[in-house]
């Protein structure tokens, strides 16, 4: 059995299905309840984005977990 430990809220992760409980994002292990709450955080700003670039959202989401995973929270 795998057991990973989600990089945001430390919440330990037993039965791992990768792309459906787990999801691997900016080289950061993160859970299903994270990943929705990142996507929801950052939806207000891609939306506004004119031009949008995939660099630019890259960059956002590498940022926006950096900032969570130092609060412990998005």
């Amino acid at each position: 059995m795998i057991s990973i430990a989600c990089d945001i809220c430390k919440k330990k992760l037993d039965e791992v299905i990768t792309d459906r409980t787990f999801f691997y994002y900016a080289n950061r292990s993160i859970c299903e309840p994270c990943k929705d709450n990142l996507e929801y955080s950052i939806k207000p700003t891609v939306r506004n984005k004119e031009p949008f670039s995939m660099e630019w959202y890259e960059k956002m989401v590498r940022d926006s977990l950096d900032k969570a995973v130092q609060k412990g929270r998005i």
